[in-house]
C-alpha cells in the first residue's frame, strides 16, 4: 500500500486520529510567532494545528495530501469559527515559493524517506522569510522501542544533528531530544521519544 492510500484509510475513521487539540510543543512555543503572521502548516492532516493557529489570529495555509483529512479539517475550522487557506498537494512536489511565510510549522511529518525529507526541509528553509521562524517536532530513534505512534522505519526518524544540519544557515537554532507522555488522539498516545526544533532565519 502506498502512503496516499495508507493515510486516506487512516483518516477515513469517524474520529480524529490525532485529536482536535494542538500539539503540545506547538502550543508551548507558538508565542514566538509574531501576531498576525502568515503561517504554513505542512502535512496539517485533520487540522488540529492549523485551526488552532488560526484561532490565535494567524493567517494560515494548511497543506496536506489527503482530501479526507482536509475535509475533516474544514469541518473543524467551521466548528471553531475560523478561516484558513487550504492546499491539497503532495509535499514532495509543491512549490516552495521563496520567502513567502513568516513561520513554518511541521508536526510529525515523518512519512518521508531521507532523500525526500531533505528536499522538503530545503523547501522549508527557502520559503520562510528572513527573521521568520520554523517549528518542527517529530519522533527520535528511541520511539521504535515505545511504539506509541510514528513510523516504524529508523531512517524516517529525527535526531538533533539531522535537524541542526538542515537549518545550519539560520541565525538561531535550538533543538531538544527528550521523552514525554503525549495524548494526541489514538494515533499518538503514551510515552514518546521526541525531537524538537526552533529555528529563526
Amino acid at each position: 500500500m502506498n502512503e496516499y492510500d495508507r493515510w486516506e484509510g487512516r483518516f477515513a475513521a469517524e474520529h480524529f486520529v490525532f485529536g482536535t487539540e494542538p500539539n503540545a510543543f506547538l502550543a508551548r512555543t507558538a508565542g514566538r510567532i509574531p501576531p498576525g503572521s502568515r503561517v504554513l502548516s505542512v502535512a496539517d492532516g485533520e487540522g488540529r494545528n492549523g485551526v488552532w493557529l488560526a484561532e490565535q489570529g494567524h493567517d494560515v495555509l494548511a497543506q496536506d495530501f489527503s482530501p479526507t483529512a482536509q475535509d475533516k479539517a474544514r469541518r473543524l475550522a467551521a466548528e471553531r469559527g475560523v478561516t484558513l487557506e487550504w492546499e491539497l498537494s503532495d509535499i514532495t512536489a509543491r512549490d516552495w515559493a521563496p520567502e513567502a511565510f513568516d513561520a513554518v510549522v511541521g508536526i510529525f511529518f515523518q512519512f518521508l524517506p531521507p532523500a525526500a525529507r531533505s528536499d522538503v526541509l530545503a523547501g522549508i528553509v527557502r520559503t520562510v522569510k528572513p527573521g521568520g521562524i520554523v517549528l518542527i517536532e517529530g519522533y527520535g530513534p528511541k520511539q521504535l522501542d515505545y511504539g506509541t505512534g510514528g513510523p516504524k522505519a529508523l531512517e524516517n526518524l529525527y535526531t538533533e544533528a539531522l535537524l541542526r544540519e538542515a537549518f545550519a544557515g539560520f541565525k538561531e537554532v535550538e533543538t531538544a531530544a527528550y521523552d514525554a507522555e503525549i495524548e494526541e488522539g489514538p494515533g499518538h498516545s503514551g510515552m514518546s521519544a521526541l525531537v524538537d526544533l526552533i529555528a529563526r532565519k
